[in-house]
């Protein structure tokens, strides 16, 4: 991939989520220029400006932070499994991880701030899960997916009876199931950033680690690699990102697979430039799908997960028509 491309990707990408990140600043019924916003922010105090940085900004963040999480996560786990279909979503980490998020929030909301400590034990638990179930003379990639949407299947399903039989009175609980960015603060985001911070940094390291993978098990350690141990480190990081993500703003499908496939085709299979790369694109798609969620019907909304839905839906379908059964193998 020439340097030039990989360059070129990056200033365009990040061009396309400052454009963004205006036109969602400036969707809703209170309006402001980028000259304003840029005043009220930083030179003068400007009231309407300060409504849209405590109403619209954290939500904003929030997409922005989940969404590089979440894309990152599905950039490592493909890279563990050797999988392109792998997504957090759809081989049920999302799934535990909000489970537990749940649990937590509904039972003990005095320990909100551990949420995320709890989502990434239940993502860790549903992968392991995943992996022992999906056990039978070694791996097989589809066998994986197989398993994963069963899982992901059940607990969803054990998340929706436990928010329909408390009657949705736990609101907190009823977000993240629904996977709901809508009242969002900066309380919501300072939780998640930490985490996201500390995930993306790990992944940056283990980048190196993700190319190597890519080899066949026997090339890997004959050059030294210890082939067991990077993928549990590299998988312990995927969760984490998935987890934390989940635990604040909901599992959101199809996110960690559409973005890895679009950012190979823009910067190459590198991960030292994939893994950045996807977490500045998966920051741009869940901004968008919030954003036209919550502009299409106004003034309804509709949840960013349902979004990702319609769209990833048909996106993973023609995946597997293109495999050829290649992936079966």
């Amino acid at each position: 991939m020439e340097k030039k491309k990989i360059v070129l990707s990056y200033i365009l990408t990040a061009g396309v989520l400052l454009l963004l990140f205006l036109w969602a600043a400036n969707t809703g019924s209170l309006k402001v220029s980028a000259k304003q916003l840029f005043s009220g922010l930083f030179v003068a105090y400007d009231e309407n400006v300060a409504t849209i940085y405590d109403l619209r900004f954290p939500r904003i963040f929030i997409a922005m932070a989940g969404g590089a999480a979440t894309a990152v996560s599905g950039v490592l786990l493909q890279a563990v499994m050797k999988n392109p279909l792998a997504d957090p979503g759809i081989i049920g980490v999302s799934s535990g991880a909000s489970l537990t998020a749940v649990l937590l929030t509904a039972f003990c909301p005095s320990l909100y701030f551990f949420t995320p400590a709890a989502a990434f034990l239940g993502g860790l638990a549903a992968f392991f899960l995943v992996y022992v179930l999906s056990w039978k003379d070694g791996l097989s990639p589809l066998r994986i997916i197989l398993v994963g949407v069963a899982v992901n299947a059940m607990f969803t399903g054990l998340m929706s009876a436990f928010n329909s039989g408390t009657g949705s009175s736990y609101s907190g609980a009823a977000s993240i199931v629904n996977a709901n960015i809508t009242m969002k603060t900066w309380t919501d985001f300072k939780t998640l950033i930490g985490y996201v911070v500390v995930g993306l940094i790990a992944a940056v390291v283990v980048s190196g680690q993700c190319d190597l993978l890519a080899l066949e098990d026997k090339t890997a350690r004959s050059i030294g690699v210890s082939v067991a141990k990077s993928r549990m480190v590299i998988s312990v990081i995927a969760v984490l990102l998935a987890a934390i993500s989940t635990a604040v703003i909901g599992a959101i499908s199809f996110l960690g697979l559409i973005v890895p496939h679009i950012a190979r085709l823009l910067v190459g299979s590198s991960h030292k430039t994939l893994v950045p790369y996807s977490a500045l694109l998966g920051a741009i798609v869940l901004l968008l799908a919030d954003t036209v969620g919550r502009t299409i019907t106004a003034p309804y909304e509709i949840s960013a997960s349902v979004i990702m839905s319609v769209v990833g839906g048909p996106f993973f379908i023609l995946l597997l028509r293109r495999s050829k059964q290649g992936y079966a193998k």
